[in-house]
């Protein structure tokens, strides 16, 4: 088994999709700004962040026609120098929730948030798993 892709269902899917490629900075496979679909492939990732336009999916599962409410999910994406990387996208227009501040002696984290409500983990390693 191979995971391919984290898929996030978002309403207003030009507003993310721009948050992805232009605050975050990660690469679209291709350009797909109006949607309904788009990947997004970390720098030395394996599988990848999609989004898929909510209304789009609720035609094949009716019960998406329901905005959620809360958190319902957390990209986590790894950061060689987490000041540096939340400076630049605070620039670009990132508000930051959190951070950054160590989570653990190993660790130190941020957090944003996606124009659709999807929590975003920025991670510093500070030692490697042992």
């Amino acid at each position: 088994m191979e995971l391919t892709q984290v898929r996030l269902l978002v309403t207003d899917f030009a507003s993310c999709y721009r948050f992805y490629r232009d605050v975050l900075g990660l690469e679209p496979q291709f350009a797909a700004e109006e949607g309904p679909y788009a990947k997004f492939t970390p720098d030395g990732g394996t599988g990848g962040i999609a989004l898929q336009d909510r209304a789009q999916m609720a035609q094949v599962l009716r019960e998406l026609a329901v905005e959620p409410r809360g958190f319902r999910s957390l990209v986590v994406l790894r950061v060689d120098d987490i000041d540096g990387y939340c400076k630049e996208i605070s620039a670009r227009g990132a508000e930051l929730v959190r951070g950054p501040s160590p989570m653990t002696d190993r660790m130190r984290v941020a957090h944003v948030m996606d124009p659709a409500g999807n929590l975003v983990e920025l991670q510093q390693w500070l030692a490697p798993r042992g």
